[in-house]
């Protein structure tokens, strides 16, 4: 069963939502620059505005309305996140146009705290930190249990639970029940697969001709190359480009476990911000929240677009489980595998796997990017970044930089704390650091503690 949380005394938790209110009131007046200007979110070219419209059933309008309304809630949810600590039972958006945000918590007093910041409250049973929990001990329990028969579970903070997607109930329960944990189990006949080709086509192919699709362009030093997905190939697989020119290597790969890997290219071939030639170009890797708009490229099918359904969630293809990985609604086919997974103009993830197909709908899984760009020390190819910018992510920053800890590169997950210029910041939205992000820069990702 899942621990129940554990909660202060009553005079006390009253004093520290009046603290909340006031405090998080006093960083709302100062009306810090809009989310959506400091992470460029709302910078989005046509071709994705058309695959919102298309997708979303949005007109013009209302999908770069969407996209700013879901980098402020980005934001919003991260300073609630920071304030509320253990009390944090997730959270996320919802509304076509307005990405109307909520914040659930295992306490009562901290309404006012979230209903301050212009989000609605849901106060629940379950931690964020204890639901996480419990999906560990159920990626565990897996390993030694299992089963094509239930092949994706996930946290989901919208019911506050952990869930089984199976084909049959029976297999859902006895998985719950090797865990020892507590879920809901959800019946589908979905059996996601990595998307994968072996037909031939564009984008880039592997040895003697599998196909995927190239992610996000990185560089590792002076080193150009891409992150896409583990399953597409093992570290020494060679790969050439759509036009058949040698392209580059697999440096490193995982899979199963994650679906992560990057490939190193040879001199031709050059790391730019675009995305697949759509206009699209990457500012950052800010994590997009629970219901907000996300869009894939593909070199099978594309432009599509749907929202984040669940993060860190475990899939089961017929090669193992993959954990992890976010479930979106986005449609995708073999041959989309690796490609792109983008909000606004932050990067999110590559292209794992999943069912359906983009005539019918579908449910896709991708690795998020900065997982990746931290185990393989690569810096995200984006907008500010020069050839070879920002350097090793494990440089330490320039001596002329004003002192502190925090250093371009580096991968920051929400709740991190890092110096700099005398003060010290407390990281509200996981991403990677570059230039020009620097704590005082970006109140979307950082607050003052």
């Amino acid at each position: 069963m899942l621990p129940r949380h554990a909660r202060a005394a009553c005079a006390a938790a009253a004093a520290t939502a009046a603290l909340l209110v006031s405090g998080l009131s006093g960083t709302a007046s100062a009306q810090p620059e809009p989310a959506a200007a400091t992470l460029r979110t709302a910078d989005a070219p046509p071709a994705l505005l058309r695959a919102m419209e298309r997708d979303l059933g949005l007109d013009r309008r209302q999908a770069e309305r969407r996209l700013a309304n879901e980098a402020e809630a980005g934001a919003t949810a991260g300073r609630l996140r920071a304030a509320l600590g253990g009390d944090f039972a997730g959270a996320w958006v919802r509304g076509a146009e307005s990405a109307r945000l909520t914040v659930a918590t295992t306490d009562t007093s901290d309404v006012a705290a979230i209903e301050a910041q212009g989000a609605d409250a849901v106060v629940v049973r379950r931690s964020l930190a204890a639901l996480d929990a419990a999906k560990a001990r159920l990626d565990r329990a897996a390993a030694r249990h299992a089963s094509p028969d239930t092949p994706v579970w996930y946290v989901d903070v919208r019911t506050n639970s952990l869930v089984v997607q199976a084909v049959r109930a029976e297999a859902g329960r006895a998985l719950l029940a090797a865990a020892g944990v507590e879920g809901r189990v959800e019946v589908s006949a979905e059996r996601p697969r990595p998307l994968y080709d072996l037909r031939g086509g564009d984008a880039y192919y592997m040895g003697s001709g599998g196909r995927c699709s190239i992610g996000f362009p990185v560089t590792r030093g002076t080193q150009q190359g891409f992150a896409t997905a583990g399953h597409c190939g093992r570290a020494g697989t060679s790969t050439s480009g759509s036009n058949r020119v040698a392209q580059g290597t697999f440096q490193a790969s995982v899979f199963p476990g994650n679906d992560m890997a990057w490939v190193a290219v040879n001199s031709s071939w050059t790391a730019t911000p675009n995305v697949n030639g759509s206009g699209v170009q990457v500012a950052g890797s800010a994590q997009a929240p629970v219901g907000a708009s996300v869009c894939r490229s593909g070199s099978t099918t594309g432009w599509h677009c749907g929202t984040v359904q669940q993060h860190n969630t475990s899939v089961t293809y017929q090669e193992g489980t993959v954990s992890g990985v976010t479930r979106t609604s986005v449609c995708a086919e073999p041959g989309d595998s690796g490609g792109s997974f983008i909000s606004g103009s932050q990067a999110q993830g590559v292209t794992s796997g999943g069912s359906g197909n983009c005539t019918s709908g579908g449910t896709t899984f991708f690795q998020p990017i900065n997982p990746i760009l931290q185990s393989y020390g690569l810096t995200l190819k984006t907008t500010g970044s020069g050839p070879g910018d920002p350097g090793d992510p494990g440089d330490p920053g320039e001596p002329g930089e004003p002192g502190g800890t925090w250093a371009a590169g580096t991968v920051y997950q929400a709740g991190d704390t890092v110096t700099y210029g005398g003060a010290t910041y407390r990281c509200l939205q996981g991403h990677q650091a570059q230039p020009g992000w620097e704590p005082p820069n970006v109140p979307a990702l950082w607050q003052r503690a």
